[in-house]
């Protein structure tokens, strides 16, 4: 077949495929084709855009956390500059371009920073479509001082914490989580803490022998001296055997019966109820407040021989917080209940506490921290000081229930360095299986304690 034949052919064909309407076909199809690879690359485009966007807004919300304790104390200047230069350092797409930062802060309503941040994704498929750019904008608030903190530290000082370095470890992390605390901080009042050191007793404070929230009835009854009778003139009770009466005590005084001037007190207390045994209005339990008239809602006193630091209530008086802390010695059997219930009194007030007001244009965050290494021993009415005693713990369930039905945040941890059981009340009574610690190792307690402080230190609202 010659050239000119098969140009001829051709030419004939290509007329036949003109006049045929199948042909169309492909002259839609080519037609659609733009607006397809449109659509297709713009999901690419949006995609990617997307990626962007979800990175802007994780710097913002870093940012705006990260300059928030200080905004307070910054220029509008010093924030923006500050705010850009965090901003710039989290958020390094290079796909985003003409990025702007600008930071506000407010105190309306509470301390309050404001992230925003803008930029721009150049497309790549959607330019066709008119669409060569795609603005992205984010924003990010953190709010200090609309929420407030406050916690109660409810502190072992038993004898076995002086085993395998517990008490050392525990004032390291307690001194930790003060200094985290504390730098949540943006006003005074932002964060207050109490610290309940406890054994069998807790410490309320020698100086107030004068209060009216004290019971003095058994007290009296072990610290005198009995004259009188049979030789035993000046002879005095002996507190330190706590209950126990010690040597002697108006009970077996064969003559007469002086009680010890109260200001010789060591400024232990028991748990509140009646002499022998709970009162029906399980005070030892509730934070009923004491009263005068009614003997088992005071807080009995005791002449106890391992009485721990002496309690502080709510404060932010972290220098005096730190003394206390420094100052705690091992000593004593183990009465978790009485430590939770005066760390509960700790954060609403009464008897030895005054709990400031809650202002109602905020909002609080109510926190007891329970640690322990051992199970309940011994109460004012249970156990032997040396064997775990089922009835303090069922004291300590129903105190348990009580906190958090009050809307209170229970945090239990144990430390377990001897194989003990694990404590399942101790489970029971945090306020979920998040909030129980089983420890195994001193320094764990360290980073427990780490833990939650940085869990706690999130004083703000995000929006």
């Amino acid at each position: 077949m010659t050239m000119s034949s098969m140009i001829a052919r051709l030419r004939n064909a290509c007329r036949r495929f003109a006049g045929d309407q199948q042909g169309n076909t492909l002259i839609i199809f080519a037609l659609a084709f733009i607006p397809l690879i449109g659509l297709t690359g713009a999901a690419v485009d949006y995609s990617r855009a997307n990626s962007v966007h979800t990175a802007m807004q994780a710097a913002a919300d870093t940012t705006a956390l990260m300059i928030a304790q200080s905004a307070n104390s910054e220029t509008a200047t010093a924030l923006q500059t500050q705010a850009t230069s965090y901003y710039k350092a989290l958020f390094t797409r290079a796909d985003a371009s003409n990025l702007n930062v600008t930071a506000t802060y407010t105190t309306t309503g509470g301390s309050t920073v404001v992230v925003n941040a803008t930029a721009t994704y150049k497309t790549s498929f959607m330019g066709i479509m008119g669409f060569s750019t795609i603005p992205l904008a984010v924003t990010s608030t953190a709010s200090f001082g609309n929420s407030r903190l406050r916690v109660a530290l409810v502190l072992d000082n038993t004898g076995s914490m002086a085993d395998s370095g517990k008490l050392t470890a525990l004032q390291t992390a307690t001194t930790n989580l003060l200094n985290q605390l504390k730098s949540a901080v943006v006003n005074n009042g932002d964060v207050y803490v109490s610290i309940i050191p406890f054994v069998k007793d807790v410490n309320v404070g020698s100086s107030s022998s004068g209060a009216s929230w004290i019971d003095w009835t058994d007290w009296d009854a072990h610290n005198g001296s009995c004259t009188g009778a049979g030789g035993f003139g000046g002879f005095g009770g002996f507190g330190g055997f706590g209950g126990l009466g010690g040597i002697i005590s108006q009970s077996t005084c064969p003559g007469t019966w002086k009680p010890a001037n109260h200001n010789t007190w060591n400024g232990c207390v028991m748990d509140r109820g009646d002499a022998n045994g709970p009162d029906p209005g399980n005070y030892d339990t509730n934070v009923v407040a004491p009263t005068t008239g009614t003997t088992a809602t005071l807080l009995p006193a005791e002449q106890y021989g391992s009485c721990p630091q002496a309690a502080m209530g709510l404060s932010y008086d972290w220098t005096s917080m730190q003394q206390l802390v420094n100052n705690m010695t091992p000593n004593g059997s183990t009465n978790q209940n009485i430590g939770l219930a005066l760390g509960w009194m700790s954060l609403v007030g009464g008897g030895p506490f005054t709990a400031p007001a809650l202002d109602p244009h905020y909002t609080y965050n109510q926190v007891i921290i329970l640690l322990t290494d051992g199970l309940n021993t011994q109460d004012r009415w249970y156990g032997d000081g040396m064997n775990t005693s089922t009835q303090v713990d069922a004291r300590q369930t129903l105190t348990c229930t009580n906190i958090k039905k009050a809307g209170i945040t229970i945090y239990t941890i144990q430390v377990n360095t001897d194989g003990s059981p694990t404590s399942t009340l101790l489970q029971s009574c945090a306020s979920d299986s998040s909030k129980f610690f089983l420890l195994t190792s001193s320094s764990q307690i360290v980073t427990t304690f780490s833990a939650i402080g940085t869990n706690l230190s999130k004083l703000r609202i995000s929006k």
